[in-house]
């Protein structure tokens, strides 16, 4: 039997064995679910482009030139051009870069409120997890896009009230996922052991509970992310959204259907890319599943 009191000395290299453990893990399970790997390398495209879309898009988004509007995709405008002229392309690479920040900031800021919020209900159990979890099923009753509307309509479209609407439909998700495993992973030995050397409540959750649960907070996330793309592209195409003349998918979308007999191009491109997205994001979610999967670690 390993001596615990050894444990503070060799944490580091714990870590590490533990980070090297779970990468192979993951390459494993990618390998055994291949589609896994076009989700990431899709995701990964898609970001790359956004990042690149000051240096690659070819006209500026907000250049207007009404001799040029509505035109089909040509060799001049790949993807033809809207009622003002603008290069439909050059809009929807500069609308990703809106899109996946509100996203990844929105989902970011609720894995962090949501997990904090499900450990320590889960971790003091009692009247705090009643409490909490009642609070939570609350705002679960409400579906996740009538409630960002109901925030936005609120506080105003904009993109830091986007974030808050956004991560405040997420939040419920997160506590619930985290609430679980943080109730099972408290009465092991080893957190039985920490007690009993006398470490402090925030450590334990902290440093020995969070990375036991922290898997599947991720596929949680990769999950939500694209959920949350949706739920800005929904705001935007109702009007919710970021205000013109700023590129974002939704809002593209929203101008595109104004002209949907006419050129159907203006709302098929950016309603492609969030199709790309969220379907590259939902393989990636798989194979993070399978990579925490009880079955596959347990065939290692």
């Amino acid at each position: 039997m390993t001596d615990v009191t050894t444990a503070p000395l060799s944490r580091a290299a714990y870590l590490r064995s533990a980070a090297v453990a779970m990468g192979g893990g993951l390459i494993k399970a990618f390998n055994a679910n291949k589609t896994s790997w076009v989700g990431l390398g899709g995701f990964l495209i898609v970001v790359l482009l956004a990042v690149l879309a000051p240096a690659i898009a070819p006209y500026d988004p907000l250049d207007q030139n009404i001799l040029y509007r509505l035109k089909p995709p040509s060799a001049e405008h790949w993807l033809g051009t809207d009622f003002y002229g603008r290069d439909t392309l050059s809009r929807i690479l500069w609308g990703a870069r809106i899109s996946l920040a509100i996203g990844l900031i929105a989902i970011g800021s609720a894995m962090v409120i949501g997990t904090l919020i499900g450990m320590v209900a889960g971790y003091y159990g009692g009247r705090t997890d009643i409490i909490v979890m009642q609070v939570m099923d609350v705002l679960l009753a409400f579906p996740s896009l009538i409630l960002g509307l109901i925030v936005v309509a609120m506080l105003g479209p904009s993109i830091a009230n986007l974030v808050i609407a956004i991560a405040l439909t997420a939040v419920p998700p997160f506590a619930r996922i985290a609430r679980a495993p943080t109730i099972a992973v408290k009465n092991r030995e080893f957190i039985e052991a920490g007690r009993a050397l006398g470490y402090s409540d925030l450590r334990l959750m902290f440093g020995h509970i969070l990375p036991n649960i922290a898997p599947e907070i991720l596929v949680m996330g990769s999950l939500w992310l694209a959920t949350a793309i949706r739920v800005e592209a929904s705001l935007a195409f109702i009007g919710l959204g970021v205000s013109p003349p700023t590129a974002t998918w939704g809002g593209m979308i929203r101008e595109g259907f104004e002209n949907i007999l006419d050129s159907f191009w203006l709302a098929l491109f950016p309603s492609v890319a969030i199709l790309v997205v969220v379907f590259a994001l939902n393989l990636l979610g798989d194979g993070l599943r399978d990579a925490i999967d009880p079955r596959l670690r347990g065939e290692e």
